[in-house]
């Protein structure tokens, strides 16, 4: 570890910032479905979208302490959790937004996951050791949340004429949001010279293929954005992580140093 740590140190200047991209996603997603928590149309549904949520707070923890490893001993998980202002966080926009429905629920699930499953298993090979090690793992748990969310998609989608609708105003609502998955932040393009990150340009047409056989079989319309939105990788983000953050934040910023 100690080896690797010191073969990363020169890069430290963009792996800091891809590490907090790739813990905020997982982290600001997984506070959105634990909302979910005791409110999930059936109990097993509701349990099995909670694990969802902590295997996405488990990917978030293991990117902040490898961030915190290289930021110095003056930071670690917690602090870079809880005592960040929004303009700080680099997390994809579509994590952020409000939960909605369950259908904005499932199908914005559906998009990420079948998102991580693509991007993790090219991370996996990174030259970053600790990078390729976390994806490792994060795409066993990615795999059930993609098999998942698709058979939910498919259920909704090719249910009832209100099922659909539902679905179908789910893929209008979030349109504007998922092209942002596959826009190069500058640090992903320094650290993709050094094999460390992806070129996640290159998986747009797998999700995209993806996307597509799932919502036939859905009998679904993918809805393409005119006006996507980016900038949630540099710190640009709506007021929708403003209230989140001041909810998820308020036990650490009200209690510093608090423990269990």
């Amino acid at each position: 570890m100690q080896s690797n740590t010191q073969q990363q140190i020169p890069n430290s200047k963009f792996l800091i910032p891809y590490c907090l991209h790739l813990a905020d996603t997982t982290l600001i997603l997984s506070h959105r479905n634990s909302e979910w928590c005791g409110h999930g149309p059936i109990l097993e549904q509701d349990i099995a979208l909670t694990n969802i949520a902590l295997d996405l707070l488990g990917q978030a923890r293991n990117f902040y302490q490898y961030a915190a490893m290289l930021m110095g001993v003056e930071f670690d998980e917690d602090k870079l959790a809880y005592l960040r202002e929004p303009n700080e966080f680099k997390n994809h926009l579509i994590a952020e937004h409000p939960n909605s429905d369950w259908a904005v629920t499932i199908l914005r699930q559906f998009y990420f996951s079948c998102y991580q499953y693509y991007f993790y298993s090219e991370l996996k090979n990174s030259n970053d050791e600790q990078l390729a090690a976390i994806a490792t793992k994060a795409l066993k748990e990615v795999t059930y949340h993609l098999r998942w969310s698709t058979e939910w998609v498919v259920r909704l989608g090719d249910g009832t004429e209100e099922s659909n609708t539902k679905m179908q105003n789910a893929v209008e609502f979030l349109k504007d949001y998922v092209i942002e998955f596959f826009v190069m932040s500058d640090y992903e393009t320094e650290l993709l010279k050094d094999a460390v990150s992806i070129d996640v340009k290159a998986i747009q047409g797998k999700w995209q293929q993806k996307v597509n056989d799932v919502f036939e079989e859905a009998t679904l319309n993918f809805v393409p954005s005119p006006n996507s939105r980016f900038g949630g990788k540099d710190g640009e983000h709506s007021e929708h992580l403003v209230s989140l953050l001041e909810e998820m934040q308020s036990l650490q910023r009200t209690y510093p140093n608090s423990v269990w």
